[in-house]
């Protein structure tokens, strides 16, 4: 069971693969969300038609792994028995999919794709629903016919309401629990879903959009409340609705996805979730999901083209409990602007925490987590657990460190003497800042605490001197570390290109810029380490040298705002041709 469940599900990632860089609002977008529940636990929408050709023209020169390594992976698995006609029908389809995705004109035949495309995937109670749109159906049903032929799976074919689908049995007979993979396409849409013994017969109706579903998400602002809330762009939007998982584990006959979990539970030996359908936990862990109602996703920028694809995505769980907000939103702290520089840097993380205010915050979320006191068994448990966890020795120990705000570094630029045997380091741009209130007197706190540095006087603010004035520093090629001191910025540095930054850094005011940022350059991280070791003879490992040619840029941070906790993303791929293929 455990194993036809993992392949039906192998299919559904594939299709949904796509659908994660899709996303706009179109005449048919009522069309679609009059089959898709307003409470639905899970939904992704495509809003707009998403330019696949384009943005596959956009990574094809960036798409370096051979499909074959990772399908021969999949036989060589442990799990694998190649007598499972089920299994080898879902690696087949897998190795059409990667092996066509080598070339653009090939993967739109092959899936009979339009140049734009939309697509949906959300939950019908438990059952997931995958939508997309088609202009060739034919080339569907001959991409499954064909994994069929070479797997020795087959499909039965079905009909509901005069709609004909294709149904993958993928439990055997003796299995309690039926499920069947469900394939159809009608108008030029795709359908694939579930079909299983907890189904009615209406669910597959709703999934293959033959009967509207009682209370459409068409008929909810939902989607465009959460866009104008978080400013998302029309391109993309999805969400998992904590509400509403949390309604169908406590009040299992009031949603479809509550019956579905109830139907699953009456065949266990013991249902574990019974303890919360008590009066008290239902009401609690109802409070609970007002307060962190939804976890959204959206873009803020999203630009594809045929030389290169920008997205900028945003990851918020929403949040009602300005309390906690408001106690993380103090302990915010700096990190400084080259860090998210991808332009003028290779590698950069920065750490922002106001370590003065990091225990009195955390203790005023200590403190919220346990009020009010909880009658609801597992939610004693957990208030009991914390109370038991008690953050006020924090203070102790970050008392030391009081006053700082930040501490973020970064490889501006590097390059490797490739006349070497060994990889030695020809050049290095590279920065090392640390922001507090005063790191003067901070430094001489931490001096009093350390022998070895009680005999260190740091220059006067803005005067720049060699680190081995300061302290003994082993000499190495082309590194010759400098400080200076600011009035909130401590930095050690080393190049031109990393000095113009810390001197800029003594302008810079301290302000609460994130909790968290990390960007890379990975064409620029990778490129002079592959040339180096080829030159000096060295093998390279597959790995390394496919990361040289990512001509990926990334950044993600995490930061507090007032709708709750916010994780970021910005990639920007360029194509390594200046010409579509």
């Amino acid at each position: 069971m455990k194993r036809t469940l993992i392949a039906g599900a192998l299919i559904t990632t594939i299709a949904t693969a796509g659908y994660l860089f899709t996303q706009k609002k179109s005449s048919n977008e009522h069309a679609i969300l009059d089959y898709i529940p307003a409470d639905t636990a899970l939904f992704s929408g495509q809003l707009t038609p998403f330019p696949i050709r384009t943005y596959i023209n956009s990574i094809s020169y960036n798409y370096s792994q051979s499909p074959d390594e990772l399908i021969t992976s999949l036989y060589e698995s442990e799990s694998y028995d190649p007598a499972d006609t089920k299994v080898n029908f879902f690696i087949k389809l897998t190795q059409i999919y990667l092996e066509s995705m080598e070339n653009v004109d090939t993967f739109m035949t092959t899936f009979g794709l339009a140049d734009e495309v939309q697509a949906y995937f959300y939950t019908l109670g438990m059952i997931p629903v995958f939508k997309m749109d088609v202009i060739d159906p034919d080339a569907i049903w001959a991409l499954l016919d064909k994994a069929e032929v070479e797997s020795g799976f087959s499909h039965e074919q079905g009909q509901i309401k005069q709609r004909d689908y294709r149904a993958y049995k993928l439990t055997d007979d003796s299995e309690q629990e039926q499920l069947t993979l469900i394939i159809s396409q009608h108008n030029n849409i795709l359908t694939v879903t579930f079909n299983s013994s907890l189904n009615a017969p209406l669910l597959l109706e709703n999934a293959l959009g033959i009967t509207p579903v009682e209370n459409g998400l068409a008929n909810s602002t939902l989607v465009d409340d959460i866009i104008s809330k978080h400013d998302f762009t029309n391109d993309a939007i999805s969400y998992i609705n904590h509400q509403a998982i949390v309604k169908a584990i406590t009040s299992p006959d009031e949603s479809l996805l509550g019956q579905h979990i109830a139907k699953l539970m009456a065949l266990q030996d013991q249902d574990h979730l019974q303890i919360y359908q008590q009066p008290a936990c239902e009401k609690e862990l109802t409070s609970i999901a007002n307060n962190w109602p939804r976890t959204v996703f959206g873009f803020n920028q999203f630009d594809i083209n045929d030389d290169n694809t920008t997205l900028d995505m945003s990851m918020v769980i929403e949040s009602e409990n300005q309390t906690i907000l408001s106690a993380l939103t103090q302990m915010v702290g700096f990190i400084p602007e080259y860090v998210k520089d991808l332009n003028n840097t290779v590698l950069a993380l920065g750490i922002g925490i106001d370590v003065g205010r990091l225990s009195p915050a955390i203790s005023r979320v200590w403190n919220e987590l346990q009020q009010p006191p909880y009658v609801c068994p597992p939610l004693q448990q957990m208030q009991s657990a914390i109370q038991q966890n008690n953050p006020a020795m924090l203070g102790v120990m970050t008392a030391m460190a009081n006053g700082i705000k930040g501490v973020s570094a970064a490889v501006i630029d590097y390059s490797l003497d490739e006349s070497q045997s060994e990889m030695a380091i020809k050049s290095l741009d590279a920065i090392i800042s640390l922001s507090a209130s005063d790191p003067r007197t901070l430094f001489n706190i931490i001096a009093t605490f350390r022998p070895e540095l009680a005999d260190i006087k740091l220059p006067a603010n803005g005067k720049v001197v060699p680190l081995s004035t300061l302290m003994p520093f082993p000499p190495l090629p082309g590194i010759n570390p400098q400080v200076v001191m600011h009035k909130e910025h401590m930095v050690i540095f080393n190049g031109d290109k990393a000095e113009k930054i810390a001197m800029e850094l003594g302008d810079t005011p301290i302000t609460a810029t994130g909790i968290y940022s990390l960007s890379i350059d990975y064409s620029k991280a990778f490129t002079p380490l592959v040339t180096a070791a080829e030159l000096s003879g060295q093998d390279v490992p597959k790995e390394l040298k496919d990361m040289q040619d990512y001509n990926l840029r990334l950044n993600t941070g995490l930061q507090i705002n007032s709708q709750g906790i916010e994780a970021t993303s910005y990639m920007d791929l360029q194509s390594n041709s200046t010409t579509t293929p």
